[in-house]
């Protein structure tokens, strides 16, 4: 679980480069200081676009098979 205070800075700075101002913005308000996390436990790492959880949240939910299309692969 990621700190509470990384998680509430990462939204400042998402809502700062929200905003498309032409004037001088702050550093945090660039869009590649925006750090994709865990949509569920705030994971800085480890995060996959397509699903939105971390690895780890993934295999969590995939292996008991709450999320829909997948599948533990076996060959």
């Amino acid at each position: 679980m990621a700190k509470q205070s990384k998680i509430a800075k990462n939204e400042r700075r998402r809502a700062t480069a929200a905003r498309g101002e032409l004037s001088r913005r702050p550093r945090d308000a660039s869009a590649t200081r925006v750090r994709n996390r865990d949509s569920v436990d705030g994971r800085p790492r480890g995060c996959l676009r397509a699903f939105g959880p971390s690895r780890v949240r993934l295999r969590e939910q995939a292996h008991p098979g709450h999320l829909p299309g997948v599948r533990k692969a076996s060959w």
